[in-house]
């Protein structure tokens, strides 16, 4: 039995909150330049150009890439021969999304209860999925939402019937009615079975890829092509201003479903895509 201080995964976190909100990940920043050798709108063309100035900018004076700092989602997963010591692994995380939000002087978006609307004033709690798997490591996922994109995100109890052709069109669907307000060029997370929750779930972890990994499994990674294709087909392009470079990507997660069901779920990410990873 591996046992693993509570306190470490605190200060880990309080660490990632801030990095990860200020300095861009390096594929999305590729996926920039190679965006750029694509578009041949002359403004889709500039706002590339700006968004790799933003970036350049957030890091030279170590400042935050997006004023929406994000509400902290976390994907656990948690070997089984891991015991934490002095404390909670969920109290832990939450007391680092506290400590990094606080010390890096990030926006506090959190508000306690929905429907009274009163500000949580240190942006926890965060949102935590956990899955117990075996061996003795660790690994948070963390990403940094920003409800911009967060809000743009649909669900459909399609019909068995619809197939691929039904879960092409509502993708094209929910992408087409977002236009510009998730800040493209975006990353298109796709959730396909399991039930309406998990459908959702394997949509939001599919946003943690890399940019340009593909689903191994072949079926999948063709309607990965052909989703992004169809995407930037569509002409929103970055900001939405027109171009090519609508989505930087599309993820396509599925899940075994019940024989009466075909749940697709589409959450998209805006393009700074912030997220990181933490093993132990």
């Amino acid at each position: 039995m591996r046992q693993i201080d509570v306190e470490i995964i605190q200060k880990l976190v309080a660490e990632k909150c801030i990095s990860s909100n200020i300095y861009i990940e390096e594929d999305i920043q590729e996926a920039f330049i190679n965006a750029k050798k694509a578009e041949t709108s002359s403004v889709g063309n500039m706002v590339l150009d700006m968004l790799i100035k933003n970036a350049e900018v957030a890091k030279e004076n170590e400042t935050p890439l997006c004023q929406d700092t994000g509400m902290v989602v976390a994907f656990v997963e948690v070997g089984q021969e891991v015991h934490f010591t002095n404390g909670s692994i969920t109290d832990a995380i939450n007391k680092g999304v506290i400590d990094g939000y606080r010390e890096g002087y990030l926006r506090k978006s959190v508000v306690e209860d929905p429907l009274i609307r009163n500000n949580t004033k240190d942006n926890s709690p965060a949102v935590i999925y956990y899955n117990i798997v075996p061996g003795d490591k660790v690994k948070i996922e963390l990403m940094f939402k920003g409800f911009g994109s967060e809000n743009m995100s649909q669900i459909k109890m399609l019909k068995p019937s619809d197939g691929e052709e039904g879960v092409v069109d509502f993708v094209l669907k929910a992408v087409k009615e977002a236009g510009p307000n998730p800040c493209p060029p975006i990353i298109v997370g796709v959730g396909i079975g399991g039930t309406m929750d998990k459908a959702a779930n394997l949509a939001k972890h599919a946003l943690i890829r890399p940019i340009g990994s593909k689903n191994n499994k072949e079926h999948l990674a063709k309607l990965e092509e052909k989703l992004l294709e169809k995407i930037n087909a569509l002409g929103i392009g970055p900001q939405g201003l027109g171009g090519l470079t609508t989505a930087l990507d599309v993820h396509v997660e599925a899940y075994p479903t019940h024989i009466a069901g075909l749940p697709v779920a589409v959450n998209i990410n805006c393009h700074s895509s912030r997220h990181s990873t933490i093993i132990l």
